[in-house]
């Protein structure tokens, strides 16, 4: 139940007031799988490129972190062939810096800040970490080509995303009536409630999460 009003909540804040190049909807109206999709930066070697990611939300989210590989290959030190990511947001501490605090926005965030600065220092493909650091040009020409090659294809359209959270909404308020009874307890259930960062429509590159040590993922 906390799980299902949690992201029906995060699914409304993102389609109304989605971070800058990112958008995320629910697949087939289900609300423990996500996609998304993250606009390559400008002045990066990913301008102009469309990446799509797959997200699942575990049980007990969001005191476990949400499980997100990328579908659209990419050429960077972070990101393997597979899609995994090597981000600390996406760890349980001790090893990790997930919170509960956090939400599906700010690790879409985070991602896309990884994706302008790759952190080379604790990669997750070791090749393309090196070509980074000594030979930054080539680097830039591979992940050019790659972002041409994989990464140029049509977005979903808004309309599309829209229709995918009004169903979600739907399913969820579906659930919550099956669920409920005629005590107060359940009534105050179902009354709307505040977003925890509802308040902060996104943060800054000092405060997101990704910009500290990356760690490998677990096998997704």
């Amino acid at each position: 139940m906390q799980r299902s009003s949690r992201m029906q909540r995060e699914l409304s804040i993102l389609t109304k007031e989605p971070p800058p190049g990112i958008s995320c909807w629910a697949v087939d109206h289900q609300i423990d799988k996500l996609q998304a999709e993250i606009l390559g930066s400008k002045d990066t070697p990913y301008t102009g490129g469309c990446f799509r990611l797959e997200i699942q939300i575990p049980e007990r989210y969001p005191f476990q972190p949400p499980k997100v590989r990328f579908v659209t290959k990419i050429y960077h030190p972070n990101i393997d062939g597979s899609g995994r990511i090597c981000l600390d947001t996406l760890q349980m501490p001790p090893k990790g810096a997930w919170k509960p605090a956090w939400n599906i926005s700010t690790v879409l965030t985070s991602i896309q800040l990884l994706m302008a600065e790759p952190n080379p220092d604790d990669p997750l493909v070791s090749e393309i970490s090196d070509e980074y650091k000594y030979n930054r040009p080539q680097f830039i020409k591979n992940a050019k080509e790659w972002t041409q090659k994989y990464a140029t294809g049509q977005k979903v359209t808004a309309a599309s995303v829209k229709d995918s959270l009004n169903q979600a909404n739907k399913e969820a308020e579906k659930n919550s009536d099956s669920e409920s009874d005629t005590s107060d307890e359940s009534e105050n259930e179902n009354k709307p409630h505040t977003h925890p960062t509802q308040g902060v429509k996104r943060a800054s590159a000092a405060q997101l999460p990704g910009k500290t040590k990356a760690l490998r993922p677990n096998n997704y």
